[in-house]
């Protein structure tokens, strides 16, 4: 994995605007069903080489597909693991949770409101009825074939692919086979681990989307925060588990709140989780750093130790707004952190995917892009004040 060794790097978390054409395949009835056709496959070639070119062209040094061979971060996983069955309609993950009690008149007026993040994320679970096996070897090749295709005559610093963590997988689908909740979350990590190895033995970095590891909070009203790092801790033996074998020089780790726009009173603080947090063997941490909740975390990092050789990737933009950051305010980020951390071990990042589930609609692709350029903008500021 590089680091910022001569200038500051830049990245991004994996989901980017997906062009209209292609959310017509992701549908549920689309004209002419699934992903296999030829025609299909064309498609979802050309646009992944339109999205690798367009991030190669704004500045961006390490990349990836955008996740354009997926529905959704989470939801493509129905198609890649046997042992499932489809069940009833998966209602909104919010329902219940510390912001929707807190804020119901909002959560309630969001769930109306299409691309919502309530609404967006409504898929039939499925329910494992058997053991649970990686059978997706066909889409994850093709994923694999179409961004190495689309880089051919792109020159990036590094390559990356997100893949779904377990404990996200444990919360999307049911169990109704395995007799213990730590035998499902461990069946789901053997069965990742197979995804997670084919991305770094195609040479590109595996980044594990972990969203479930500090929203699990949120999620549980009724959990402390001692229940929540005790909980915290086997998934991220779970996470270790499922990256077994694999140099952890070849992971990022990236985890966030999941909601974009919403209060946002209720998220766990990175000081009560950054500990565990760094026991996975990742080599890299991407989180949320830029929006008006987290942006004062920077501390944090003063007072815990980053471990030798690793790097940091905070978000020096955000997904939860749809003002377009300053690149001097991104240059200000991104120095907090390599005067705390040093410069080396500083990529720049964002908070979050910015379509997250096919067809999002919170922020319009042109301010996708505005904000991808303050990025590299901020980052190249940040890099004569580094390195002058």
């Amino acid at each position: 994995m590089k680091n910022s060794r001569e200038r500051i790097l830049t990245t991004h978390v994996g989901s980017l605007p997906r062009p209209a054409e292609l959310l017509e395949l992701f549908q549920p009835n689309p004209r002419d069903k699934g992903s296999d056709s030829q025609a299909n496959a064309n498609l979802i070639r050309n646009a992944v080489a339109e999205i690798v070119h367009k991030q190669a062209q704004i500045g961006l040094d390490i990349i990836d597909d955008g996740e354009f061979g997926k529905p959704g971060f989470i939801t493509y996983v129905s198609e890649r693991l046997g042992g499932f069955e489809p069940g009833e309609p998966k209602g909104s993950p919010w329902a219940g949770s510390r912001e929707a009690k807190s804020f119901p008149e909002f959560y309630e007026q969001a769930a109306r409101s299409a691309g919502s993040p309530t609404t967006a994320a409504t898929q039939t679970q499925m329910v494992c009825t058997g053991p649970i096996k990686y059978k997706g070897q066909k889409q994850l090749q093709r994923d694999i074939e179409n961004l190495k295709i689309a880089l051919n005559g792109v020159h990036v610093e590094e390559v990356f692919m997100p893949a779904i963590s377990p404990s996200n997988i444990e919360d999307w689908q049911k169990n109704k086979y395995y007799k213990t909740g730590d035998e499902f979350l461990f069946a789901i990590a053997d069965a990742m681990h197979e995804e997670y190895r084919a991305i770094v033995d195609a040479g590109f970095l595996v980044q594990i989307d972990d969203p479930r590891l500090i929203t699990y909070y949120l999620l549980n009203p009724n959990a402390t925060i001692e229940d929540c790092r005790k909980w915290a801790e086997v998934h991220v033996e779970a996470i270790n588990h499922a990256l077994r074998g694999i140099p952890e020089d070849r992971v990022r780790f990236h985890t966030c709140y999941s909601i974009n726009m919403g209060p946002r009173v209720h998220d766990m603080e990175l000081k009560d989780v950054v500990d565990i947090i760094l026991k996975i063997h990742a080599g890299a941490y991407s989180f949320e750093a830029a929006n008006p909740r987290h942006e004062h975390e920077w501390q944090v990092w003063q007072t815990v130790k980053l471990p030798e050789g690793k790097i940091l990737i905070p978000g020096v933009i955000t997904q939860s707004s749809v003002v377009v950051e300053h690149p001097e305010l991104v240059a200000q980020r991104i120095l907090r952190y390599a005067k705390i951390v040093g410069r080396g071990n500083v990529i720049a990042g964002a908070d979050c995917g910015f379509s997250s589930f096919a067809g999002s609609t919170e922020i319009h692709p042109t301010i996708v892009w505005a904000k991808l350029k303050s990025l590299v903008d901020g980052a190249r500021l940040a890099t004569k004040q580094l390195w002058r």
